[in-house]
């Protein structure tokens, strides 16, 4: 019998016999997508924070005048102090911004802030809104309509990155992890032994866990798509033709963490070495773009950051199998180099 066909269906089995493996692969995800998608589907308005100091120029009677005009914007929340107390709230993140009101108390003399926070530049804007409105009162309001269509919620920029971080995750943990183990059980030297070439082991450890991932991908969309209404706009071959090619590059690069470890610690160590820069700069949670100019051609070029931004273009934007050309000029190349390597230098003691 064909020696691929039996080692692929040895880890279906193994799989299945494994509650414990069965739950962290299908059920923790959709735990995740689950919290995380009640969290942040509807996000209220965030409050600004603004503290405005009593020992200004003009006084408590300014700080008290400025604090009435600044109530006109209710987003804000106002706290009236003394200058040092406020300094310490701004330094310890409890406010967002520190006022001065003028000798008039009409108008700001000094705004303190921290320019590396986004909500300090926010409060800003808010309180500077507040005041020009109250100098020019006839200036008309704008008319302000929202959105909130399927496609450009939070929700729909996190799924992708959930399947993207499963496909990650299942082929350095499913593949990687595995491999390293058996190695430690000595049944690595049981498989040397049989009539099989090396790389029909190592193919039937990628396509198993291939079947897995994208029976995992089916489960967190179908979630997604019954709770969130979460749903491909785009091609659906060109969704699948991307799950396909991220899961087959990172079991790749799972094989090549995993050739030569002896030990679960070394493999463990080397998994998140690889991981967690990915997790954490390629998009998952939030956009990529936010990190420096300097840094993005290197954070373009890690498999995960082309793979979510594929499948938040056929995801989200409707795109179709335009969309799969650059991911796969990047995911194809790193599989096979990554398979050839793992294939050169894999022992099995």
């Amino acid at each position: 019998m064909n020696p691929l066909w039996n080692l692929t269906l040895a880890r279906f089995r193994e799989f299945i016999r494994e509650p414990a493996a069965v739950f962290w692969v299908y059920g923790f995800p959709l735990f995740m997508a689950g919290l995380l998608g009640w969290a942040f589907q509807n996000r209220p308005v965030e409050r600004i924070l603004v503290d405005i100091r009593s020992d200004g120029p003009g006084g408590a009677t300014a700080a008290e005048s400025f604090r009435t005009a600044l109530a006109a914007d209710e987003r804000l929340k106002i706290t009236v102090d003394s200058g040092e107390a406020t300094r310490n709230r701004l330094r310890t993140a409890k406010t967002d911004l520190v006022v001065t009101p003028g000798s008039d108390g009409k108008a700001p003399a000094e705004y303190l802030l921290e320019p590396n926070r986004p909500e300090s530049v926010l409060a800003r804007s808010a309180v500077e809104n507040v005041v020009i409105r109250g100098r020019v009162p006839d200036l008309p309001k704008p008319a302000e309509a929202t959105i909130d269509e399927p496609g450009g919620r939070y929700i729909d920029f996190l799924i992708p990155g959930l399947i993207g971080t499963n496909l990650m995750g299942g082929g350095l943990w499913g593949v990687g992890f595995v491999t390293v183990d058996m190695r430690v059980r000595k049944l690595l030297k049981r498989y040397l032994a049989t009539p099989m070439r090396r790389s029909d082991f190592m193919l039937s450890l990628m396509l198993s866990r291939l079947v897995f991932t994208l029976a995992e991908v089916g489960i967190l969309f179908v979630f997604g798509y019954l709770v969130f209404g979460i749903r491909v706009r785009g091609d659906f071959g060109a969704f699948l033709a991307l799950n396909a090619l991220g899961g087959l590059c990172f079991a790749g690069i799972g094989l090549l963490v995993a050739c030569r470890a002896k030990t679960i610690e070394t493999v463990s160590g080397l998994m998140n070495a690889v991981m967690l820069p990915m997790y954490l700069v390629c998009g998952v949670f939030f956009s990529a773009e936010k990190f420096p100019d300097w840094a993005q051609p290197v954070i373009q070029a890690l498999p995960l950051t082309p793979l979510l931004n594929g499948l938040r273009a056929v995801m989200n934007d409707g795109a179709g199998w335009e969309a799969v050309a650059r991911p796969a000029a990047i995911l194809v190349p790193v599989g096979v180099v990554c398979f050839g390597l793992a294939l050169k230098f894999f022992r099995w003691r």
